[in-house]
């Protein structure tokens, strides 16, 4: 049984991670070293697609924590 403050906190480390790598894939996108065109979303890089799978992965788990959180807490 997960106890009510590691719930908390679960959920706390589940919405960071929803809300902060977003943004941080707005800057990626934005990075020239993203792209080998000279237009954004043209021949994409190794750097692009490094991000993208960090990103994808680290929502993933985001999401992952935060409906474990929720569960968690509604059970108690």
């Amino acid at each position: 049984m997960i106890g009510k403050l590691a719930s908390w906190l679960l959920i706390a480390a589940g919405v960071f991670n929803v809300v902060i790598w977003p943004r941080f894939f707005k800057a990626i996108v934005d990075d020239d070293r993203a792209w080998g065109g000279s237009q954004k979303w043209q021949d994409p890089q190794a750097f692009f697609w490094v991000h993208l799978v960090l990103i994808g992965t680290a929502m993933t788990l985001g999401v992952i924590v935060l409906v474990i959180g929720i569960r968690a807490l509604r059970g108690q």
